[in-house]
């Protein structure tokens, strides 16, 4: 019989497309949720809480490969750091493997910092482990363009450049991967194309018919040093095969 495999965030934008791919491969699923659900094909929700880690315990009992992918604006270090523990007294895991972003060693936000800080944890863990950063997602792309062009006047960051890749194609990796031994860090995925703010932002208008008018800002002080050195890019990794502009007219349409 195929081992279980524990994956976080599994009802998340990521982890929704990942666990059917573990599925097909014949391994059964257990996903952690903030509330216990009814099992389904193979998967089996657990209700845990990453940022205390009360219920970790049970939860990773007789597991031997973990998918991180649970993920939000704060805590990702917190939470990270409650899963290696509960992973290290179990002492069935054999492979851990995270999600974290592009540049997030190099990009001064918050977020990033505590990404760049799990990958540390896991590192430090001993436990053998993969480690994947991709671009933002799709979805994300979509959800910035549109909260600002909700404003009368577009702010218009200037020197800000994006890859945005499809969640598939992470998920696809991700499942590759954590089928695979423990390779630690290996290449970013980034979608095909390198999109400035402001054509992500022209795309996203003339898919849904409006007009803005411009207000062009400097971003000041170190994170826009980093925007403009292209610090959160990686121009020479691996690329996914969805694009932008694919993933834009499915949203937009009928919009």
């Amino acid at each position: 019989m195929s081992s279980t495999i524990l994956v976080t965030g599994g009802t998340g934008v990521l982890g929704a497309q990942v666990v059917p791919i573990l599925r097909r491969a014949g391994h059964p699923v257990r996903v952690l949720s903030r509330h216990e659900r009814a099992p389904e094909d193979g998967v089996r929700y657990v209700a845990v809480d990453l940022m205390t880690g009360e219920g970790l315990d049970a939860a990773l009992d007789g597991v031997s490969t973990v998918l991180h992918l649970a993920g939000g604006p704060k805590g990702d270090d917190v939470s990270t750091r409650n899963l290696v523990h509960a992973a290290q007294r179990a002492g069935s895991v054999e492979h851990l493997v995270l999600i974290s972003v592009v540049g997030a060693d190099a990009v001064p936000i918050g977020y990033f910092a505590r990404k760049a800080a799990a990958e540390d944890i896991v590192a430090a863990s001993g436990i053998p482990y993969t480690i994947l950063r991709a671009a933002q997602f799709h979805e994300l792309t979509l959800k910035t363009v549109r909260a600002m062009a909700k404003a009368p006047v577009l702010p218009a960051p200037g020197g800000v450049r994006w890859q945005p890749v499809a969640s598939g194609d992470v998920a696809a990796r991700l499942a590759e991967l954590a089928l695979d031994a423990p390779a630690g860090r290996v290449a970013d995925l980034v979608g095909p194309r390198v999109y400035t703010l402001e054509e992500l932002q022209r795309g996203y208008l003339a898919a849904v018919g409006k007009r803005r008018m411009r207000l062009p800002v400097h971003v000041p002080g170190k994170l826009g040093k980093a925007y403009r050195s292209g610090a959160n890019l990686s121009l020479d990794a691996p690329a996914g095969t969805h694009t932008w502009e694919e993933f834009l007219t499915a949203q937009t349409t009928g919009s």
